[in-house]
């Protein structure tokens, strides 16, 4: 008899449904409902870029129709039956709180708030907040440097108490009505199980250890006086949260008869403790001590893990060091980059070099292909979207150096890709740094999948063989490995996740080699990068840089061979 898990993935624009069996790791159907609110599923604000909002009812409504339109597709393979699925996992983006009233129901679906854009879910690429950031860092940096320690030594706009502080402050009718802030991590798991009040609701260590300083060495939460020296309001908040939080092999409850009914499942089925997409595309990537994880989209997150028992000094610029939150028993490390995907998207759908056709990502990577490392005398910084790591400054911006009257689209897509990539060293020069050691680099996500391009150049610049995760669907497949841990071996599960690796995951074939010539350009070229990086993301770069245009247009001549 087969037995299968269900994961559910909701992402920055959609919300994905997948059921695997739960011993070979065949994935036997996929469904994918895009939300229906904003554009693209985000809610913005036309005159604040920085704005980026959810509405909860898509969370809903896209759970029971990719559910449903799974099951549907999957019963056309006669092994199957959705009475053999045994667990449920779910991940989300992050940190994208909620508020949420008395009873645990989204503000958004009150008649009162249906409107207001506070009252909605706040994406994890909402940056209004960055002032508070700023303010919180202070505070922390004064009274409590232990809660700045585990999450990189500054507090980032795009995390919890920034987005609450700036409600309190901009929305505070939103922000008086609301009981408490929910992770949409933790609020989906909760309404599939009937737990949604505040007192019921498990929260995962993932949200709250990443993104909301959350960590049991100081029993929980920062502590009220904290809180309530920052903004005296933010106490209500603290006091309606616990001082415990789980992880992905807890279980959040049992599926409810209403949404077994809604989904064409059956209740009782356990549903995991849920966690950020990356945390678990880590895991469905296999994730082990020694292995850095990509997980590469919109923008990219960068994961490890180090075992308890071994010594782990507190690491600048992450996005935290929490025990649990990638794998139970193991302290998880989050980097990242706030756009990657987006930077390329961006110029393809808002510049449109050359028209649809030659514009197109197809034409451009064509274009891209044919050129040599340093060829195009071109230099990018990736901060398009702030830097996440490891200068944690959402307003740092992008930039492109070196452009002349000859430069073409095709020159700066590579280059748009190449900042990507030396962005991506830097992350991992700074695990290494502080002892933390990359062995291999495991990659997964739509790009890592149909960007050849984007891997070579990603192996050359960090002169690393970049491996790619078997699966398409590597965070949702995570999700269903924590749906089959959380559902036991005696029920056709799991007893833990080592067991669960073994038998769902696996890497392709193909893996990208570095190429020596492309590599000793790219040594040069990141030297570049670092003095760009350091002077327009520190304060501790005063040499003159008139040499480096002229550094960038030497390796151009010598690459071209003039």
């Amino acid at each position: 008899m087969s037995h299968y898990a269900l994961g559910l993935d909701f992402g920055t624009n959609s919300v994905r449904a997948l059921i695997v069996d739960t011993h070979t790791g065949e994935e036997v159907e996929t469904s994918v409902w895009n939300y229906s609110h904003g554009e693209s599923g985000i809610l913005i604000d036309p005159k604040d870029p920085l704005l980026a909002r959810q509405h909860p009812q898509d969370y809903i409504d896209g759970t029971i129709a990719s559910t449903r339109a799974a099951l549907e597709d999957a019963r056309k393979t006669k092994s199957f039956s959705p009475q053999d699925i045994i667990g449920i996992g779910v991940d989300t983006t992050g940190s994208t709180p909620l508020p949420v009233d008395s009873e645990g129901i989204p503000l958004a679906l009150d008649s009162r708030f249906a409107n207001n854009l506070s009252a909605m879910a706040w994406l994890w690429k909402d940056h209004t907040g960055h002032s508070e950031a700023e303010e919180i860092t202070r505070m922390a940096a004064a009274q409590h440097p232990e809660y700045l320690a585990k999450c990189g030594g500054t507090y980032s706009s795009e995390w919890l108490w920034s987005k609450v502080l700036h409600c309190l402050r901009t929305s505070p009718e939103v922000y008086q009505a609301a009981a408490s802030w929910v992770e949409i991590a933790d609020w989906i798991p909760a309404f599939l199980t009937g737990t949604a009040h505040p007192s019921k609701i498990r929260r995962g260590i993932c949200a709250a250890g990443h993104k909301a300083m959350f960590n049991p060495a100081w029993k929980g939460y920062p502590d009220v006086e904290f809180l309530a020296g920052i903004e005296p309001d933010l106490a209500k908040l603290r006091n309606s949260l616990p001082d415990q939080a789980y992880t992905v092999a807890d279980t959040a409850g049992q599926l409810t008869e209403e949404y077994a009914g809604k989904l064409g499942l059956r209740p009782g089925i356990p549903v995991a403790v849920g966690a950020f997409d990356a945390h678990l595309g880590a895991v469905g990537c296999g994730i082990t001590p020694g292995v850095l994880v990509k997980i590469i989209g919109t923008s990219t997150c960068d994961m490890m893990v180090s075992p308890f028992d071994q010594n782990l000094a507190d690491i600048p610029g992450l996005c935290g060091i929490v025990p649990g939150s990638i794998l139970p028993g193991s302290f998880g490390l989050e980097a990242g980059q706030s756009a990657v995907g987006d930077i390329f998207n961006w110029f393809v759908n808002s510049m449109r070099p050359g028209g649809p056709e030659a514009g197109s990502h197809e034409a451009l990577t064509r274009g891209a292909e044919v050129l040599k490392p340093g060829e195009s005398g071109l230099l990018g910084l990736d901060w398009h979207n702030g830097n996440r790591t490891v200068l944690v400054d959402q307003r740092l911006t992008g930039a492109l150096f070196g452009m002349t009257l000859h430069t073409t689209p095709a020159e700066i897509y590579r280059t748009l890709i190449e900042s990507t990539a030396f962005g991506a060293r830097v992350i991992l020069e700074r695990f290494e740094e502080y002892g933390v050691k990359v062995e291999r680099v495991v990659n997964c996500g739509g790009i890592s999948i149909k960007n050849p391009l984007v891997m070579q150049i990603l192996a050359d610049v960090t002169s690393r063989t970049m491996e790619v995760s078997r699966s398409e669907q590597t965070c949702a497949l995570g999700a269903a490995m924590a749906g089959a841990v959380v559902a036991g071996a005696s029920s056709g599960g799991h007893a833990d996740f080592a067991s669960a690796a073994k038998a769902m995951t696996g890497i392709r074939d193909k893996k990208y080699i570095p190429d020596p010539k492309a590599v000793a350009v790219y040594e040069q070229l990141f030297r570049l990068y670092r003095r760009l990086h350091d002077i327009f993301g520190t304060h501790q770069y005063g040499e003159n840089q008139f040499s480096l245009m002229k550094d960038l247009m030497a390796i151009r001549d010598k690459v071209r061979g003039v």
